[in-house]
């Protein structure tokens, strides 16, 4: 994602980070504006109103002020309208209005993006009823990022805006409107105070000496009067009124600051001290730079980022740091919070109220630092000096809905236009960054070794097809005795299972029927509490049968494993240990990240466990053993990031053991002991599988050696949705041809989850060795087609996809 030499967005660049040696958002406010405005797929504002002035009226252009507004809704936009006199100094790009459009008769809610003068005749242009904001929401950085978005991901400006502006801080979440009264003047005659009766005197001398707006409750306590005067002295002219929108309380947090981590000092080692040498030259350069720290796990790349941090403070600027997982939150929001005054938290699982708060305290320049994950790149800091992205070959930070876009992009996009570093923090490198620093994109920070020179854990890897090593069970005989082991050493355990739910299948042995999902053809999954079997996709939910549904044989069978059932079963080997579960079923209170994670430092449970949220970042001195109970759950998809994924997943929970004095250890359970990932996983050798990896993909261009842009078609009925994904590949072809592009289009075909949601899927995957020409013929192909809305089809543009299911 780091690798395009090409110039952005002449090349419209749809797959890979434009050239770090360019600002990618300065490349796109040189392109032409009819390029820049227009959606893929809409009409140009002259087709949907009358914008061609009368002769008679040409002279009269020089002094119209008009604005250029995007909707989130169809039609996006950007269309023009006049700014009336009584707005002109009020309306800024990143503002909200409401605007006429079309024939509606509710006025829309729309978005800023420029201002200008005399580009119209009056009479041509409709204008901006209201102005919604008192402040940009968005600043002159974030409104240009916001288009190049727009632009690069193929998606609406308006939805672009509404991802980057919380819905809790458009709706005001958390604020009610308070009434202010002030003086109308501030030079009011003594002769004038003293003829007024007693009370008014008294609060028009209170609020002379408070020298600023007081709520009438203010005034009322400290000038010992009731409403009345108050109300008096504005009939009189002396006191005015103003409605203010505040916060309704100044600090609505609820939960505990940290996990219990206590701080632990040393000093820097020579690898964490020539890391921080290369981050502060790279800020004191004043220059966009990519900076790549592959540091194994447990080498204190967080002491590196706390002190490049520290560096960038000094100066009056602050930073963004960027987290995979909300688990990860509590930990990392302890460790810089017992290093900064200001340190400010934005995730999903805080209330709007708490997210609005936070949002209003970075805005207005009250925090050194901010933390969260992907939606926090948008944070909208005045004098943001450094970005860094933790674990940044995690997958999560790929939005799935749209705009699709992948924060560490958006994040070096946004490091580039401010001239500042970005730091891409991991042990496991995504292959796109790793390959951005061969091709000299970015600069490789390496630290092999860990604090105190600590040894990386011993891997044992565990053949599952070795009948000798398997239980009736999950846990194979060589973890089940490390386990008692390790309980015995007063050690504490972590087991990994990347499937949530008790069984991953419901099936009858007598006829074969599947309990499935009615609207996504997917096994439904047995959970245990509550009794009821759910789908992972939708959410549909049934109570778990007692009989097969087809054939009423009362034996089903519940088949597979997942959290649940690994729960029961190690309570059920080790009876004296306390357990606890991690994952998207047991962590959905806000908070409930904090009270596990804070009891499993403390001791109170000696074994964890859970999916991927517990793989990532975590730092537990005392966990003397981590058990990988199936390794091969991700490493057979359909996907060519398969074997990075297992790769990355395997060491980084390794990563999770051996931080403390007593070493540790990891066991891997696993059929595929042979496979290329999961061998050099074993040796924590990233740089053999890089090279493996690579040349696996070179022989298909996949990314980073090539681009890869997916289109989903999906559809209420299946036929007319499959010929709209011919339909759409035609234009695809169609486009290429006219263009001169080299560009392979395959499909369209279902994909592994045809059906998801009650909508028949198909998908197009198109792949071109260069970048730019797959975006335009993505823009040339789209630009008119049109589906009928009484086919009920949709498609979804997905550049640079992370998945393929």
């Amino acid at each position: 994602m780091l690798t395009d030499q090409a110039q952005f967005p002449k090349d419209l660049l749809p797959s890979a980070i434009p050239s770090l040696m360019s600002d990618p958002l300065d490349e796109f406010e040189n392109m032409p504006p009819a390029d820049k405005g227009q959606q893929p797929g809409h009409q140009k504002q002259e087709e949907l109103f009358e914008t061609a002035p009368p002769p008679w009226e040409l002279a009269v252009q020089d002094d119209v002020a008009t604005a250029t507004i995007v909707f989130s809704e169809a039609p996006h936009g950007p269309y023009d309208y006049r700014i009336p006199d009584e707005m002109r100094d009020d309306l800024k790009p990143g503002m909200r209005v409401k605007v006429p459009l079309g024939h509606r008769k509710k006025a829309m809610i729309g978005w800023c993006t420029e201002t200008k003068m005399g580009s119209s005749a009056s009479r041509t242009l409709r204008d901006v009823s209201e102005v919604l904001d008192d402040d940009p929401l968005c600043d002159a950085h974030l409104v240009r990022l916001v288009m190049w978005m727009s632009h690069y991901y193929q998606a609406p400006a308006g939805q672009v805006f509404d991802t980057l502006i919380p819905s809790s801080v458009r709706s005001n979440a958390g604020t009610r409107e308070r009434t202010y009264f002030k003086l109308t003047r501030r030079d009011i005659e003594d002769e004038l105070i003293e003829s007024l009766p007693p009370k008014q005197q008294q609060a028009i001398r209170f609020l002379i000496m408070s020298g600023r707006p007081m709520t009438s409750a203010q005034v009322m306590i400290g000038a010992d009067c009731t409403i009345s005067p108050i109300k008096s002295l504005e009939k009189k002219g002396l006191v005015v009124s103003e409605a203010r929108r505040e916060m309704a309380t100044s600090t609505p947090m609820r939960w505990q600051l940290d996990d219990g981590e206590t701080e632990t000092k040393h000093e820097l080692t020579d690898d964490q001290s020539v890391a921080l040498g290369k981050i502060k030259d790279a800020v004191d350069a004043e220059e966009g730079k990519a900076l790549l720290l592959h540091g194994v796990t447990g080498s204190g790349k967080t002491e590196v980022y706390i002190r490049a941090i520290e560096h960038v403070v000094k100066f009056g600027r602050s930073a963004i740091v960027l987290v995979p997982e909300i688990s990860l939150t509590p930990q990392t929001r302890g460790r810089f919070e017992r290093r900064f005054e200001g340190v400010a938290v934005l995730h999903s699982q805080m209330t709007p109220a708490e997210r609005h708060f936070q949002w209003q305290r970075i805005r207005r320049n009250e925090v050194q630092v901010v933390i969260g994950p992907r939606s926090a790149v948008f944070a909208p800091l005045p004098r943001l000096g450094l970005i860094i992205l933790d674990e940044e070959h995690d997958g999560s930070f790929k939005q799935g809905t749209a705009p699709r876009y992948h924060a560490r992009k958006v994040a070096h996009a946004r490091a580039m236009s401010l001239k500042i570093p970005i730091i891409l923090g991991t042990a496991t490198p995504s292959l796109e960054s790793w390959h951005a620093c061969s091709t000299g994109h970015a600069d490789l920070i390496s630290m092999p070794s860990r604090v105190g020179n600590r040894p990386m854990p011993d891997v044992q890897l565990v053949d599952l097809k070795n009948r000798d090593d398997r239980t009736s069970g999950a846990i194979s005989r060589p973890l089940h005795q490390a386990v008692v082991d390790t309980l015995e050493e007063n050690g504490q355990i972590i087991l990994l299972l990347n499937r949530r739910g008790f069984a991953t299948t419901i099936q009858c042995p007598s006829c074969g029927h599947v309990v499935s999902c009615p609207d996504c053809d997917m096994p439904l999954t047995h959970h245990r509490d509550g009794g009821k079997a759910v789908c992972h996709y939708c959410d549909y939910t049934i109570g778990t049968p007692p009989w097969c549904p087809a054939c009423r044989f009362d034996g089903i069978r519940y088949g597979g494993l997942g959290t649940q059932r690994l729960e029961v079963e190690v309570k059920s080997r080790f009876p004296g240990a306390k357990v606890a579960r991690m994952d998207s079923d047991t962590m959905r209170r806000p908070g409930s990240h904090q009270k596990v994670l804070s009891a499993f430092r403390s001791g109170e449970i000696n074994i964890l466990l859970g999916t991927q949220m517990i793989a990532k970042g975590l730092d537990f001195p005392n966990v003397l053993l981590v058990g990988v109970i199936n390794a091969d759950s991700a490493l057979h998809f359909p996907d060519f990031r398969a074997a990075e994924r297992t790769f990355g997943l395997v060491t980084q929970v390794a990563g999770r053991t051996g931080r403390g004095d007593r070493g540790g250890r990891v066991i891997v359970q696993t059929f595929s002991p042979e496979h290329p990932a999961i061998q050099a996983a074993s040796r924590h050798d990233y740089e053999q599988f890089a090279h493996d990896e690579m040349n696996a993909r070179r022989k298909f261009n996949y990314p980073p050696l090539g681009s890869v842009a997916r289109i989903i078609i999906r559809g209420g009925v299946e036929e007319v949705t499959e010929s709209t994904a011919e339909s759409l590949v035609r234009h695809f072809e169609s486009a290429r041809d006219k263009l001169g592009h080299e560009v392979r289009i395959l499909g369209p075909a279902p994909p592994p989850m045809s059906k998801l949601k009650g909508k028949y899927r198909f998908h197009i995957l198109l792949q071109a060795v260069a970048s730019g020409p797959l975006g335009e013929v993505i823009r040339t192909a789209t630009d008119k087609f049109v589906i009928p809305e009484k086919d009920d089809v949709q498609y979804v543009v997905d550049i640079d996809p992370m998945e393929m299911l």
